[in-house]
């Protein structure tokens, strides 16, 4: 069922799709979630080996290499997909939107912590986006293609660049105080 959820998602938000049918049977990313999805469950049942091998299939099958242990939420949208990489603490929350070459991976080595970006919900993940260690890319925030991500980045905000740099932070919101002289 989520796959399904995740196919109607896709077709509301790629202007290139035509058809569900099309989504379902052409989409690498649909297809890598898939794989990844039965490797997850794999890996939360201690079964490593088979989920590595459920995994590594599905890397070789679409080009998109996801962690069986990544945490993924719903109608993910991972876009042309090929050369995607997702670690094993990722998380990826609901309704985001990974282009074509997106690293989010570790910057060091760890003893088991989490070392991996945590996406949230409704960002959207330009082509060849490097996020690199345990940071959090906010609520609908936009992360420019090819930009190399090393620290948070708000809701709402946009980066660019390596490294990536602010160019578009949401307003604050600004509170009118009125005093009645009576």
């Amino acid at each position: 069922m989520i796959m399904l959820e995740t196919a109607r998602s896709i077709l509301r938000r790629d202007p290139a799709a035509h058809s569900l049918l099309e989504i379902l049977l052409t989409y690498p990313g649909l297809h890598a979630l898939f794989w990844y999805r039965i490797a997850h469950y794999l890996s939360k049942h201690k079964l490593y080996v088979l989920a590595g091998l459920v995994s590594s299939h599905g890397a070789r099958q679409t080009g998109i290499l996801i962690a069986p242990a990544a945490q993924i939420g719903k109608r993910v949208f991972i876009d042309h997909g090929v050369g995607v990489v997702v670690g094993e603490t990722a998380v990826i929350e609901d309704d985001v939107t990974l282009l074509h070459g997106v690293t989010l991976g570790s910057r060091h080595e760890s003893d088991g912590q989490k070392r991996h970006p945590h996406i949230k919900q409704g960002a959207f993940i330009g082509a060849n986006a490097q996020i690199l260690g345990p940071i959090v890319i906010g609520e609908e925030s936009k992360v420019g293609a090819g930009a190399v991500v090393l620290k948070n980045v708000s809701a709402g905000t946009t980066v660019v660049g390596s490294p990536a740099h602010i160019v578009i932070q949401p307003k604050s919101k600004v509170i009118k105080v009125s005093f009645n002289e009576n």
